[in-house]
């Protein structure tokens, strides 16, 4: 299972993939372009940016770069990077939260036929709780599932109550790292916490396996608040410190971003569930923090403990 895999599966879907000598891109919106695999960590030359702007007359690219790269907004990898992943490891919160999760429901691996037809339910009323717009419609998401029914490396995972699909996850093992892609679950079943039972599960299995070094649960998101990937914490992974850089082409004239920003922000508060707004704020946001030097960045709370150990690393360097 390879990146060439992921692209086709894209591709389907009806995205527009580029490939260059670093990475993979897929056009993720509209002249916005995502490096993938989401878990590879690269340094392309500006060469290569700004050919994959100009070729693909892009206005915008995203990637994940070294925490010791000159550019980039410090950001991290929610992820589990060491063997014996168990429940005995976890604190005893998310241990009760996961006995309570498997006494509620049977948790196993489901087509994905079946999450093509029963997930979006879970989709649909997931953003709702979020109070987010749905990125796509009943038919988008079902094609999106489909096109992975016959690909190798993708699997999804449920957790059913009395028969029914109440969670699910959907994965793809890329080389040596297993990438856990999207997670629903509806707001009737959080409070007998299946949503922990079918990321231990998932977890646990994909961690046993031999061939496997670490599981990528998430790139920080742009847009989400940090108690979104603090469930994820609180499930054993940790975050991987790196940065986040988001080029724009040279056309768009970056003097003009800090107002644009504020003024971004400011449509934000009068229609917060805006998909379009706030991926554009956080693009935005993740730019201007990027241009800054690591200490003068505004740091995600879940690398306080590191800030210190990577700055002093960094100036080191410097000397």
């Amino acid at each position: 299972m390879n990146a060439d895999i992921f692209a086709e599966w894209l591709r389907r879907q009806g995205y527009k993939v580029a490939r260059t000598p670093s990475s993979y891109w897929y056009e993720a919106n509209a002249k916005v372009y995502q490096a993938f695999p989401y878990h590879w960590v690269i340094q392309p030359s500006e060469e290569e940016l700004s050919a994959l702007l100009r070729q693909n007359q892009a206005i915008a690219l995203r990637y994940s770069a070294p925490i010791d790269n000159p550019l980039g907004c410090v950001s991290y990898h929610a992820v589990i990077d060491e063997p014996g992943y168990a429940l005995e490891k976890l604190d005893r919160r998310s241990r009760q939260n996961i006995r309570t999760g498997l006494k509620n429901c049977t948790v196993e691996n489901i087509s994905l036929e079946r999450l093509a037809e029963e997930g979006w339910e879970l989709e649909s009323d997931t953003a709702d709780r979020q109070q987010r717009e749905i990125a796509s419609s009943q038919e988008t998401w079902r094609r999106r599932y489909l096109s992975a029914a016959d690909l190798p490396g993708f699997e999804a995972w449920g957790a059913l109550v009395n028969g029914r699909l109440v969670a699910s996850l959907l994965g793809f093992q890329c080389g040596d790292c297993f990438e856990l892609i999207s997670q629903q679950c509806h707001r009737d079943f959080l409070n007998i916490r299946v949503n922990n039972a079918v990321s231990f599960i998932a977890t646990q299995n994909v961690n046993n396996r031999p061939e496997i070094k670490s599981i990528f649960y998430t790139l920080q998101s742009l847009d989400a608040p940090p108690s979104v990937d603090e469930f994820k914490f609180r499930m054993g992974y940790s975050a991987k410190p790196l940065r986040q850089r988001v080029v724009f082409h040279p056309w768009i004239p970056t003097e003009a971003n800090g107002l644009t920003h504020a003024i971004l922000v400011k449509l934000l508060k009068r229609d917060p569930s805006s998909r379009l707004l706030a991926k554009a704020e956080g693009m935005l946001r993740f730019y201007r923090q990027g241009l800054l030097p690591l200490a003068e960045q505004e740091w995600p709370g879940c690398l306080a403990e590191a800030r210190e150990k990577i700055l002093h690393r960094s100036y080191a360097d410097q000397v």
